[in-house]
C-alpha cells in the first residue's frame, strides 16, 4: 500500500446564481483523504454537503480551487475521461440511488463491470457476491418496482462498490436502513479500508455513524471544519 493521496482538493469553492444574485454554497474547501481513510462530513440540511459530493466527483464544476483524484485534476478533463476515472477508481452513493427501473438489482449492480468490458461470468459472481453481502440474495432478479425504498438503496450501494474502487463517495448510506442493514453496510465500509485499502467519504446526519470515522468534518458556514466526537454528544 503507498501512501499517495487519494483524493485532494484545495480551495474548492461553490457559487450559484440566482437571478441578479450570487448564493456562495461553498468556499475554501481543503483536505487530503489518504488510502484506507475515513472521513465523516455532517452539517445541516442544506449546508452544502452533497454539492460538495459532486464536486469531488467531477458531477459538478466548482466555481474555484480543484479537486484531484489519484494526482489528476477531475476538472480538466474531458467528459469522456471524466467518466472513464468515475468508473475505474470512483464509488459513488446517492442519496436518491439513481438506479435504472428497467433493470433487475443484479443487473443494476453489473452495471459499471459492464462498462469496464468484464467477463460476463465474472460480472454475474461479483455483483451477486455483493447483493448477499448487503441481504438481497432473495432479491437478485427483482426490479426497482418489486424493491423497498431500504432495499434500493442497499442495491445502490452494492454498484457503487462493485469495481473495488479506491475512493467511495457516500452520500447518507444508510439514510433508510434500519439499524441492523445499516450496520451490516457499515461493515462492508469497514471491511474494504482493511482489505482493499479503499478510502472512504461519508455524508451523513448519524453521529453513531460518524464516530467510526478517522476524521469528523462539519460544514459551516460555507467552509469544512473539524469536529469532534466530543461535539457530538458521544464521548
Amino acid at each position: 500500500m503507498n501512501n499517495k493521496p487519494v483524493l485532494s482538493c484545495s480551495n474548492l469553492a461553490k457559487t450559484y446564481t440566482d437571478g441578479a444574485s450570487n448564493v456562495k454554497v461553498l468556499s475554501n474547501i481543503n483536505f487530503t483523504l489518504h488510502q484506507s481513510e475515513m472521513m465523516a462530513i455532517i452539517g445541516s440540511s442544506g449546508s452544502g454537503k452533497s454539492t460538495l459530493l459532486h464536486l469531488l466527483a467531477g458531477l459538478d464544476q466548482p466555481t474555484a480551487g480543484e479537486v484531484n483524484i489519484v494526482g489528476k485534476n477531475i476538472h480538466h478533463l474531458s467528459e469522456r475521461e471524466k467518466c472513464r476515472l468515475r468508473n475505474k477508481v470512483l464509488g459513488f452513493v446517492y442519496q436518491f440511488h439513481h438506479l435504472l427501473p428497467e433493470f433487475s438489482a443484479l443487473e443494476n449492480v453489473a452495471m459499471p463491470l459492464l462498462i469496464q468490458g468484464i467477463p460476463v461470468k465474472e460480472m454475474r459472481e461479483r455483483a451477486t457476491m455483493l447483493l448477499e453481502h448487503v441481504g438481497l440474495k432473495e432479491r437478485l432478479h427483482h426490479r426497482l418496482g418489486q424493491l423497498s425504498g431500504g432495499e434500493r438503496q442497499r442495491v445502490a450501494i452494492a454498484r457503487a462498490l462493485v469495481t473495488n474502487p479506491l475512493c467511495v463517495l457516500a452520500d447518507e448510506p444508510t439514510g433508510n436502513l434500519d439499524p441492523t442493514n445499516a450496520e451490516r453496510v457499515l461493515q462492508i465500509f469497514f471491511d474494504l479500508q482493511k482489505i482493499n485499502h479503499t478510502s472512504v467519504v461519508l455524508v451523513t446526519h448519524d453521529a453513531d455513524v460518524a464516530k467510526h470515522a478517522h476524521f469528523i468534518k462539519r460544514i459551516q458556514d460555507g467552509e469544512l471544519v473539524d469536529a469532534s466526537i466530543t461535539e457530538l454528544g458521544l464521548a
